[in-house]
């Protein structure tokens, strides 16, 4: 893609894993670091990026002479998404090649400016989105978001292999709401159980790149549009991030991934 030097694709299996805040920090976080950073939302149903990186309703992008969009910035982010075409209010009430076809126009119509990393913020599931986006561009690599519940891992299990069937390597696993932390009394409790990242990441032969806590701050803090990375900078939450952050950095640029190869067989 014309202005991206690498794209990384953040999916997880099934949706409300916090795959979005993930996303948004991670994005941060590299920009944090140096790189110059984008973020497309490609769950066209449920868009929620714009909100999180605290863009105001009704801002449309701009277009260019040659018919391209050009992203919206919000801190220090080139950012595309659904709800910065249609009022966020209005039900995408769209069969699946409309969506595909929404999809593509922000993917192969949206004019990065010199991006050295493209996040793109997957809808849940394996469907057309996916495959689109991995017949379409060369894809560096994918993380996969889960919480350690059981429910959870089946669906994360089944996007690791949906990428493992079109050659994206998987860069690791992030689990969310990995321990649930009082902010009044500090009790901690593992809520969703323990140990979900790491049986996953050993079972495809992959690492767990970090773990999030479960708190109210996460929460607040991305549906103001001020996520955690820039509202707490040095808080342990950001650090985490910042260490995911370097790892996906690492990896991907070591990996010199060209992108993947599709094949259909009977």
């Amino acid at each position: 893609m014309d202005g991206v030097k690498y794209i990384v694709a953040v999916a997880s299996g099934k949706g409300g894993v916090g795959k979005s805040t993930i996303t948004v920090n991670l994005a941060l976080a590299l920009s944090a670091q140096g790189y110059r950073v984008g973020v497309l939302d490609a769950d066209i149903y449920g868009p929620s990026q714009a909100q999180m990186l605290g863009v105001r309703e009704g801002v449309r992008p701009q277009a260019t002479a040659d018919n391209k969009f050009l992203p919206l910035e919000a801190h220090g982010l080139q950012a595309m998404s659904m709800a910065f075409m249609v009022n966020p209010r209005d039900a995408m009430v769209w069969r699946g090649p409309m969506v595909v076809g929404a999809f593509q126009q922000m993917l192969t119509q949206t004019q990065w400016d010199n991006l050295d990393f493209l996040l793109i913020d997957m809808p849940p599931g394996t469907g057309d989105i996916q495959l689109t986006l991995a017949q379409k561009v060369p894809v560096s690599g994918a993380v996969i978001v889960t919480t350690p519940q059981d429910i959870a891992l089946l669906d994360a299990r089944k996007g690791i292999e949906m990428f493992q069937k079109v050659n994206v390597p998987v860069l690791g696993v992030v689990e969310n709401m990995s321990l649930y932390h009082c902010e009044n009394c500090g009790h901690e409790a593992a809520i969703f159980g323990t140990g979900g990242g790491e049986r996953i990441a050993e079972e495809y032969q992959t690492s767990v790149l970090g773990r999030l806590p479960l708190t109210l701050s996460i929460r607040e803090l991305a549906d103001s549009g001020r996520p955690s990375v820039i509202s707490e900078p040095d808080s342990p939450v950001s650090q985490t991030f910042a260490d995911i952050a370097s790892q996906v950095a690492q990896s991907v640029r070591a990996s010199g991934n060209d992108g993947p190869t599709i094949s259909f067989s009977e």
